[in-house]
């Protein structure tokens, strides 16, 4: 890989080894299909996502990408694991999924190509994986059309973050491989949103989501002290 795309070759190699599974509600992907709904609702009430010109940053094997398709959007699903498109590409065809595409490329590389292009840029459970960033939210904020909205969503940093994310999901409940995430890579969201202001993407709402390991289920709320997502706006030029 080349030494200046921005991604860890551990981090996609560890997602390319269970890209057969994205598309098992029961596998290590569980959460991210729990959470899919709630996310997807989120979205589409602020930015509707009819008729849109999408990108989803870091689409994995496609779960939010196929989403927003089903919902009346034009997608590209972006990503540099191989192993993981070829699963979302499959799926895309087996399950007859309209309007949507994936792509091998970075952010940055496609910010370089077609700035400016998309209605709606999310960029979910992504941040926390790559080496800067703040490079990734840069390229998004580029390929955002002015007015346009850019979502993103990761994990704080603090001790109740390390203690519910990798301790809790991790290792007691096993909701997520062990391994999956490292607590030096969380992110706050003051340094998020000040990544966002950066790059003139001014923030609009932001939500936590929780998790209630009894009832095995996850909702939207105000407490951003672990999980949470970010609504940013492109100021207009």
């Amino acid at each position: 890989m080349d030494k200046n795309v921005n991604a860890d070759p551990a981090e996609l190699a560890k997602f390319s080894e269970l890209a057969h599974r994205w598309w098992d509600p029961e596998s290590e992907f569980r959460p991210l299909h729990q959470i899919n709904p709630l996310r997807l609702e989120w979205i589409d009430r602020l930015a509707p996502l009819e008729g849109r010109e999408v990108l989803d940053v870091g689409c994995g094997g496609g779960i939010l990408a196929d989403a927003m398709a089903r919902k009346g959007a034009n997608v590209l699903g972006i990503d540099l694991a191989g192993k993981a498109l070829k699963v979302a590409q499959l799926h895309a065809l087996e399950a007859e999924t309209p309007r949507v595409q994936y792509r091998e490329v970075s952010a940055e590389q496609l910010a370089e190509e077609q700035p400016e292009r998309f209605d709606v840029v999310t960029c979910m459970e992504m941040l926390e994986h790559v080496p800067d960033p703040s490079s990734v939210v840069r390229a998004c904020a580029r390929l955002v059309k002015p007015g346009g909205w850019v979502f993103f969503s990761t994990i704080n940093r603090n001790p109740k973050s390390f203690l519910f994310a990798i301790v809790g999901a991790e290792y007691v409940l096993q909701l997520l491989p062990k391994g999956t995430h490292e607590y030096a890579k969380f992110i706050k969201p003051s340094e998020l949103a000040g990544h966002c202001r950066a790059t003139g993407l001014q923030l609009q709402a932001t939500r936590g989501m929780e998790y209630n390991p009894l009832t095995r289920r996850y909702w939207l709320s105000g407490d951003t002290s672990v999980n949470y997502l970010l609504a940013t706006q492109r100021v207009l030029a």
